[in-house]
């Protein structure tokens, strides 16, 4: 995914939506489009490379990495109250999430997510 396409964030979300739809139950499925979404805009806005984004299962735990190719961990914000909708994926991604964090790497950082979830 490249920077100037963002319309890819709703591909991701529908390709991770139909990879959980027997799989997961309904909303913690949601959650995890949601986190997704946040995550991949980020990556796309604050990048000029895009992203990768990998998911991964276990019974009961569902992983999801979206790593970009800019090093440099992400910052801490906090938006204000007149701030619209802007800074606040990190901030649903630490609320929501049963574990989150960042890692870096060589060439760029992967952000991560873990959900713990209910089989469908």
């Amino acid at each position: 995914m490249a920077r100037t396409d963002l319309a890819s964030v709703g591909e991701v979300r529908g390709a991770l939506r139909e990879f959980l739809r027997y799989r997961w139950k309904e909303e913690p499925a949601q959650v995890a489009e949601l986190l997704l979404s946040e995550l991949v805009t980020n990556a796309l806005i604050h990048t000029p490379h895009g992203a990768v984004v990998t998911v991964s299962m276990a019974p009961t735990r569902l992983r999801v990495e979206v790593r970009d190719f800019v090093s440099g961990l992400p910052l801490s914000y906090v938006p204000a109250a007149d701030d619209g909708t802007h800074g606040r994926g990190l901030l649903l991604v630490r609320s929501l999430a049963d574990a989150w964090g960042v890692g870096a790497h060589a060439l760029g950082k992967v952000v991560w997510f873990e959900l713990d979830g209910e089989r469908a």
